[in-house]
C-alpha cells in the first residue's frame, strides 16, 4: 500500500476522533468554560412560587418556615353580630369624685395624701381644705367671730352660727365608695375652690362598657356582647340603652361577667361586638385569615393539597374580636389557612 492510500485511509478516522475528543471537552467543561454558550441555571424545586393560574406551590421545608397552619371551615348558623366603637366608663355605683365644698387651702390627711393607684376604703379622709375668712380677713378674726356669736346663741339665729362655724372648720375630704385612686393633681397648700375636682375614686373589678350605635333599632335586638382584650375574649352583659342621642348615637351599656375588666384603664377606646337575634349562615373561619389581593379584594387562602394553596375572593361578616363568618367563597369542609396568611399572600 502507498502511502497516499494509506494517508487517505487514516484522515478521516483521524478527524472523527478529534471530533469526539472536542464534543466530549465541551461536555465535561466547568463553570466559565462554556466558550460563549449561554448556560441555563438550574431549577429550584424546594422554592415557594406563584403558578400561572394564581394558585401558590409551597413545599413542606418552607410551610415550617413560614409557620403556615390551616385550620377546618366549621359551617352553620351564627348570631348577626354589629361591630362598633366603645369605651371603658365607670359604673357610678363603684366609682365616685371627691370635691372641695368650700374654697380653701388644702392640707394633707391623717396618711397623707393618696397617690394615683393606692387602694382607699369609704370613709377613708384623704385630705383637709381649710376654708380663707375671705377678702380682707384673716382666719383669726373668723374664729373671734364665732366665739362672740357663740356668747350671744339665745338672741343670734342658728344659721348665722352654723356660717361662721363653718367659715373656720377644716372640711374632711372622705372616699366616696372603696377602690383605687384614678387621678389626683393637688399638692399641699394648694388653694382650691368650691366644686374644684380632688380625687376620682374607682374599683376596677366594677367597670362598665359603652357602645355608640346610630341604627336605634339595633337596640331592641341586641342579647350580648363581647371585647378582645390582649387576645382573649371578654363576655358581656347587655343592660341596656339609653333614649337620648348623643352626637346623633345611641349609648348602650354592658358590663362584664368577669373582672377581666381591670386590666383596662378608664376611657379607652375598644371594638364592640355586639350579637343580635338575628342569624347568618356561614363557614366559621379566624378573622386573621383575611388578606388582601394584588386588586385590593379580600381573600383566604384554600389548602387544595399538601403543596397546593388556592386563593377565594370571599364575603364575610364579623363573629366576634377573633373570628368572621365567610358567608360567600368557600365551601363546609376546606381547609383555610390562620397562621402565616399574609406571609404566603406576598410570595410572587
Amino acid at each position: 500500500m502507498s502511502r497516499r492510500q494509506r494517508d487517505f485511509i487514516l484522515r478521516p478516522i483521524f478527524l472523527i476522533g478529534l471530533s469526539l475528543m472536542m464534543f466530549a471537552f465541551k461536555v465535561h467543561a466547568g463553570p466559565g468554560h462554556g466558550h460563549g454558550d449561554s448556560e441555563v441555571p438550574p431549577v429550584q424545586g424546594d422554592a415557594p412560587k406563584r403558578q400561572s393560574d394564581g394558585s401558590l406551590f409551597i413545599p413542606k421545608p418552607a410551610q415550617r418556615q413560614l409557620h403556615v397552619l390551616t385550620t377546618l371551615g366549621q359551617f352553620g348558623e351564627y348570631a348577626k353580630t354589629y361591630d362598633l366603637a366603645g369605651k371603658v366608663i365607670v359604673d357610678p355605683n363603684f366609682g365616685g369624685k371627691v370635691q372641695a365644698i368650700v374654697a380653701g387651702r388644702i392640707t394633707p390627711g391623717p396618711a397623707g395624701f393618696p397617690l394615683p393607684g393606692q387602694k382607699v376604703n369609704k370613709g377613708d379622709v384623704l385630705a383637709y381644705v381649710t376654708p380663707e375668712a375671705g377678702p380682707g380677713k384673716s382666719r383669726s378674726l373668723a374664729e373671734s367671730r364665732l366665739k362672740r356669736l357663740q356668747d350671744l346663741s339665745d338672741t343670734v339665729p342658728r344659721k348665722t352660727i352654723e356660717e361662721a362655724e363653718a367659715a373656720v372648720a377644716n372640711e374632711e375630704l372622705r372616699a366616696p365608695v372603696s377602690g383605687i385612686i384614678s387621678s389626683t393633681s393637688i399638692v399641699s397648700g394648694q388653694v382650691v375652690q368650691a366644686r374644684d375636682l380632688i380625687f376620682e375614686v374607682v374599683n376596677p373589678s366594677k367597670l362598665l362598657i359603652e357602645a355608640l350605635v346610630y341604627d336605634t333599632s339595633l337596640s331592641k335586638n341586641i342579647f350580648d356582647g363581647r371585647v378582645d382584650v390582649n387576645g382573649k375574649l371578654i363576655e358581656l352583659k347587655y343592660l341596656g340603652g339609653g333614649q337620648t342621642l348623643r352626637e346623633h348615637a345611641l349609648p348602650l351599656t354592658f358590663s362584664a361577667k368577669s373582672d377581666n375588666l381591670k386590666l383596662l384603664p378608664v376611657g379607652q377606646p375598644i371594638r364592640v361586638f355586639v350579637n343580635t337575634n338575628s342569624k347568618v349562615t356561614g363557614v366559621r373561619a379566624p378573622a386573621k385569615s383575611l388578606v388582601k389581593s394584588g386588586s385590593n379584594q379580600t381573600i383566604v387562602w384554600i389548602k387544595k393539597s399538601p403543596e397546593i394553596f388556592e386563593p377565594r375572593m370571599v364575603v364575610y361578616e364579623p363573629l366576634d374580636g377573633q373570628s368572621i363568618v365567610i358567608t360567600s367563597g368557600i365551601k363546609d369542609g376546606e381547609r383555610v389557612i390562620t397562621d402565616g396568611a399574609s406571609l404566603i399572600n406576598q410570595i410572587r
